[in-house]
């Protein structure tokens, strides 16, 4: 006969929440947890398909012909997933992105 184990779970993703405010509490504090992580963010100004006996074929000054129209919103990816588009702009002498649009939350999670 096996022994089954009749303890309670104490892991904290299965706590309870009381009326208290702790769930607001419990939010804060893994978001707090979260700040440190580093992400990877991305701007893509376009893509394009070719051959490998083409990429060969590439030098200095060369051009390729991208799959997106001059002036068109510029794709924002954080960790490969697109969060936002905006355009280039200049601060100072660098150059910098202005968010012009944010993906829907849920639309994000769909590209996880």
């Amino acid at each position: 006969m096996s022994e089954e184990n009749t303890e309670p779970d104490s892991s904290p993703a299965l706590e309870t929440v009381d009326g208290g405010g702790n769930a607001e509490k419990n939010i804060t504090s893994t978001l707090s947890s979260l700040e440190n992580i580093d992400v990877s963010l991305s701007v893509e100004v376009g893509a394009t398909q070719l051959k490998i006996k083409d990429l060969l074929t590439l030098n200095e000054g060369s051009v390729l012909e991208l799959d997106r129209l001059a002036g068109d919103p510029l794709d924002i990816k954080a960790n490969g997933t697109l969060i936002a588009r905006g355009e280039v702009v200049m601060v100072g002498e660098r150059f910098g992105i202005r968010f012009s649009s944010i993906v829907d939350p849920s639309e994000r999670v769909k590209g996880l």
